[in-house]
């Protein structure tokens, strides 16, 4: 037995960790290479836009079979309109149609700033089943100046032609009466297609905000 793997198995525990002893600097210090297969993780930004009194944003480009997930993460998103919800919808036809059918669940918790009421509830008219209209993912939102939408949505494996497109998001909604209401939505694109295009809006009305989408490595 050679003197690395005496060593070596000298800071095994029988079950196979190893022992504190086993890591020093010296030892880190003598790795000079790692195998370049293994996944190092990260998230790629892949593009961002910024609204200003639009009426919505879409990705058309960017969203294939690069990444198996992609985040967007949304900046003070601030409705025009008083009173009103986020939403989205996919497109397996790089934006000519935001149709996909989705079903989805719904819940959010709340706190007003008055400190006078909170709750954690899920919210039956806010979640689908089998829709091609646009998803709800907050809140009614204020348009105070002030007042806006924070958080983000991944979306799953979007280039498979094998499985349903699985999604999941959390926003941080100032409401127009002046709650934190952290909003979650999840669900599923129900198509085998592949999607290749989101578009973000408010459910009536422009908005402002920026919008980033990365790639999850």
């Amino acid at each position: 037995m050679g003197t690395i793997t005496r060593s070596f198995a000298n800071n095994i525990t029988t079950s196979g960790v190893l022992l504190p002893a086993s890591l020093t600097n010296n030892s880190i210090a003598n790795v000079t290479a790692y195998n370049a297969a293994v996944a190092t993780g990260g998230m790629v930004l892949i593009s961002s836009q910024t609204a200003s009194n639009s009426a919505s944003i879409s990705f058309t480009t960017g969203i294939d079979s690069t990444y198996k997930e992609y985040q967007f993460w949304f900046i003070n998103i601030r409705p025009r309109t008083d009173i009103v919800q986020f939403t989205f919808n996919l497109s397996t036809d790089s934006g000519s149609n935001y149709n996909v059918t989705k079903t989805t669940s719904f819940f959010r918790s709340y706190h007003d700033e008055p400190d006078t009421e909170t709750q954690l509830a899920y919210v039956t008219d806010y979640d689908s089943a089998q829709i091609t209209t646009y998803e709800i993912l907050s809140s009614p939102a204020g348009n105070d100046a002030d007042q806006n939408i924070s958080g983000s949505m991944t979306l799953f494996n979007p280039a498979s032609t094998t499985y349903v497109k699985h999604f999941i998001s959390s926003v941080n909604t100032n409401t127009y009466h002046d709650y934190s209401m952290n909003d979650f939505k999840a669900g599923y694109g129900n198509t085998t297609s592949a999607i290749n295009a989101v578009q973000f809006k408010m459910a009536s009305g422009n908005m402002d905000g920026t919008i980033l989408m990365y790639g999850i490595v």
